[in-house]
């Protein structure tokens, strides 16, 4: 069998397997749902903290390089089987200065956010997790280290997921009802499905897709056969208002022109909203990164013009798929 076949062998192969999610390229059309956010708001805003100090790779971790990616000088790779103190060192400033900056800031307006926390940082930072249930924030999974899983194989894969479970009942005191990879396999989506399954826990949302503004609901391969399917609720997530934007050849944003487009995304959806089409907008924050002073302020500015404005909801992933739940349930071939 020559390349091709193969890849339409390997493609056949996919359309009739637990992993096969199928693309959806009409959505909700001109026509999206309303989603009536609580006491008639007109946008829904999310701020997420991805929590991932301390779980990247480093040889101390066993792995064979450290981290290169999402740090102040992206564009060094790690060497082989060498620790790298610069990336370590930018990293460990997220975990013992930026988090608590950024906490500060939502905590004086109480605006409650959704943490994506990576097991193994919470493990080695304990300290952070009575600060995120007191202030009232979500403790969402991000998987149980902050690596990529393209390349590892289904049961280590399982494997990782059901200790990040473990991981996070242990620490926090509860299992995350919330899950979000970022450098996801083509099996994560199913595999998380089947171990929140597996130990009979609740999975209110998944946040692997960018490809709305609204939740939406899929349905899951494996309960193809099922006699009463509960699918897969899917809270996009986002890239563009994203400080990752900060580190990438795609963005590099000063701290100014960061403000300005969340901004401009935030002017948009709430006119929409004002419009009658009500939407949620996502935005995402790193420790190590908006964590730093100059980028901090961006924040702290970007904060203060959503406190004040009217008719907005500022809230965590859980309470968006909650409210989404009971507004719009699950039924199966639902968008």
């Amino acid at each position: 069998m020559n390349a091709s076949g193969i890849v339409r062998a390997m493609s056949f192969l996919w359309r009739r397997c637990k992993f096969d999610f199928p693309r959806d390229l009409k959505g909700y059309g001109r026509h999206p749902p309303n989603p009536q956010w609580p006491n008639n708001a007109k946008i829904a805003v999310s701020f997420v903290i991805n929590y991932e100090e301390g779980a990247e790779r480093t040889v101390l971790n066993g792995d064979a390089t450290s981290e290169s990616s999402l740090w102040e000088q992206t564009d060094r790779p790690g060497r082989p089987g060498e620790r790298a103190f610069n990336s370590e060192s930018d990293y460990e400033y997220g975990s013992r200065v930026g988090i608590w900056r950024i906490l500060d800031t939502f905590e004086a307006h109480r605006m409650p956010v959704t943490v994506y926390a990576v097991g193994q940082a919470l493990e080695m930072n304990p300290e952070v997790v009575p600060a995120f249930r007191e202030g009232g924030h979500e403790i969402a999974s991000h998987a149980y280290r902050w690596i990529d899983y393209h390349a590892m194989d289904e049961k280590l894969e399982k494997e990782y997921i059901l200790r990040q479970l473990k991981c996070l009942k242990e620490v926090t005191g509860e299992y995350p009802v919330g899950w979000y990879y970022g450098r996801l396999s083509p099996r994560s989506k199913a595999l998380v499905w089947e171990a929140y399954k597996q130990l009979g826990i609740p999975l209110l949302w998944e946040s692997d897709s960018y490809c709305d503004d609204l939740p939406y609901w899929v349905d899951v391969p494996a309960e193809k056969d099922v006699e009463s399917p509960e699918g897969m609720l899917m809270v996009p997530y986002s890239y563009d208002c994203n400080d990752l934007k900060y580190h990438s050849t795609t963005g590099a944003f000063s701290p100014h022109a960061f403000f300005e487009h969340l901004a401009a995304a935030f002017d948009t959806l709430y006119a929409e909203g004002l419009a009658g089409k009500p939407k949620m907008m996502t935005v995402g924050l790193h420790c190590r990164i908006t964590g730093k002073p100059a980028r901090a302020m961006a924040l702290k500015r970007f904060v203060e013009y959503v406190a004040s404005k009217p008719d907005v909801w500022v809230t965590t992933r859980k309470d968006i798929a909650a409210h989404w739940r009971g507004k719009y349930p699950y039924h199966k071939g639902h968008l």
